[in-house]
């Protein structure tokens, strides 16, 4: 349930920020995730594969961080570090 609640939040954000630059599609997501964020690269790329189906976000490249610092204050979290996104016209 986690990670459902992660990618409809990222999901939500990816369609604010495309809407806010008068995208019509997100090309590239950056990703950070903390060592105890509980997902693997591999994880979060099925959870996000799957959660951006019919989105701005579907068909995106992903490119994930991975920290192994358990002494960063982010390591629990997962960031969304940039994106790239295909503007309309």
């Amino acid at each position: 349930m986690h990670e459902a609640s992660l990618m409809y939040g990222l999901m939500a954000k990816l369609d604010f920020l495309a809407r806010e630059q008068h995208a019509k599609r997100v090309k590239h997501v950056r990703v950070w995730l903390g060592v105890l964020s509980h997902f693997s690269a591999e994880h979060f790329r099925e959870h996000f594969e799957h959660a951006s189906q019919g989105t701005v976000a579907e068909n995106a490249t992903l490119e994930i961080v991975v920290s192994v610092d358990t002494a960063d204050p982010r390591a629990q979290d997962v960031v969304l570090e940039s994106i790239d996104v295909e503007v309309d016209g």
